[in-house]
């Protein structure tokens, strides 16, 4: 999970951004503020991955803080100026969105973050590199390992989970839905229901607000998740 802060002195701006941000199943929206120095005390008392920080602002603007705050941090620029495109990217900025902005554009721009924390989390050893994971099963002091690229689809039932492979058998364990989509492979699996997290490689096809899976029940989308799918693979979509 991505835990982020929204600094903007336009409210409306910031209703855009918590909507696009609730919709989007990677992301967690810890504070939001139209002051830079509540911010401030948002970064000293807060656990902060990524900023979605306007510009313009009275006080301090967007690139004084970053340039004082944000030394460890990802920052998405919003403005509604491009001219400040040069100066956010000499200081490294993940991207810079142009107001109003498009969900797909921001999604796109959400994914990049994404990316980069998940490469720069395996190589600092925050995240494990291993292409498997042990889970805790029904069975008092027994351990599962579960090699990723076995599971097929993972469903979720109020404080448990159930993972479901492709050799026809299924894991339970105790272990909430948000918890399990941390330690799995962003580039693998995809949420596309409060219920269900599903394997890339195990998609047939799409249709409507259905799934149809390899080795699995049609598992049903919504549209909360859908964007989240179709953007993962956009690159190897063919359009006329």
């Amino acid at each position: 999970m991505v835990n982020c802060i929204i600094v903007d002195d336009e409210m409306p701006a910031i209703d855009v951004l918590t909507k696009f941000i609730k919709d989007t199943p990677y992301l967690s929206l810890v504070g939001s503020t139209t002051d830079v120095t509540e911010a401030i005390d948002m970064v000293r008392q807060k656990p902060v991955d990524l900023f979605f920080l306007d510009i313009d602002m009275p006080k301090l603007n967007g690139l004084q803080f970053i340039d004082l705050y944000c030394e460890d941090k990802k920052v998405i620029l919003t403005t509604a100026y491009s001219q400040y495109a040069l100066e956010g990217y000499e200081r490294n900025v993940v991207d810079y969105l142009l107001k109003p902005i498009p969900f797909v554009r921001f999604l796109k721009a959400a994914e990049k973050v994404l990316n980069q924390l998940n490469h720069e989390r395996q190589q600092t050893g925050n995240s494990s590199s291993a292409d498997f994971i042990l889970v805790k099963t029904e069975h008092k002091g027994k351990l599962r390992k579960i090699d990723f690229g076995d599971i097929v689809y993972i469903e979720g039932q109020k404080n448990y989970v159930t993972i479901h492979t492709n050799k026809r058998d299924s894991v339970t364990t105790y272990i909430g839905m948000s918890e399990l989509e941390e330690r799995i492979p962003a580039n693998r699996f995809v949420r596309v229901h409060r219920s269900y997290i599903v394997a890339l490689d195990y998609i047939v096809a799409l249709d409507g607000n259905e799934i149809f899976m390899r080795d699995a029940p049609r598992i049903p989308i919504t549209a909360v998740f859908k964007d989240t799918l179709l953007y993962k693979f956009n690159n190897n979509l063919l359009q006329k």
